[in-house]
C-alpha cells in the first residue's frame, strides 16, 4: 500500500506546558517512524479561542502535523489520541485527493485555454507582454483576462 499525505490537528488542554506539548510531538513521531511514515511538517498554532466550549474549555492549544503514511498508521494515532488525557479534540484529514482533485482542474483549464488560443490562430501558450495575465495566487481576487475574453 502506498503512503498518502494526512493533516492531524490536536488541541490540547489550554494549560499544557510547552514540555506536554513537545512530548506529545515524541510521541507522535515515534508511533509514526514505528509504523513506516514520515512527518513533513509540524506547526504548532499555539493557544486558540475554541469554536465552542469543550468540557469546561474555551480555549486550547492547536498542533498541525502533515503526515505520509499508511491507513493503518492513521488508525492507530487516533486510537492513541483518544486516549491521551491532555488531548481534548483531533482530527485526520487525508490530503492528497483534494491536492490531486486541484491538479486536475488545473490542468483542465490549461487545456481548454490552449485549445481556444488555436482555434483563434494564436499560439498554445501566452506570450510574454500578451495582455494583463491572471493572478494565481488562489487568494480569491478575480482577474480579468482580455486575451482570453475570460475571468
Amino acid at each position: 500500500m502506498s503512503a498518502r499525505t494526512y493533516e492531524l490537528t490536536y488541541i490540547l488542554v489550554p494549560d499544557a506546558t510547552e514540555q506536554a506539548v513537545a512530548d506529545l510531538q515524541t510521541q507522535v513521531e515515534g508511533i509514526v517512524q514505528r509504523l513506516g511514515g514520515t512527518i513533513d511538517k509540524t506547526d504548532p498554532w499555539g493557544r486558540r479561542k475554541l469554536a465552542y466550549e469543550i468540557g469546561k474549555h474555551k480555549e486550547g492549544f492547536y498542533v498541525l502535523q502533515v503526515i505520509q503514511g499508511s491507513g493503518e498508521l492513521m488508525k492507530e494515532l487516533d486510537r492513541r489520541l483518544k486516549v491521551i488525557d491532555g488531548v481534548i479534540r483531533h482530527l485526520i484529514v487525508r490530503i492528497d485527493e483534494r491536492q490531486a482533485v486541484a491538479e486536475r482542474a488545473r490542468t483542465k483549464r490549461t487545456e481548454e485555454s490552449r485549445r481556444r488560443r488555436i482555434a483563434r490562430g494564436l499560439p498554445p501558450d501566452r506570450q510574454p507582454g500578451e495582455g494583463p495575465q491572471h493572478d494565481n495566487d488562489d487568494d480569491g481576487d478575480v482577474t480579468y483576462d482580455a486575451a482570453d475574453g475570460e475571468v
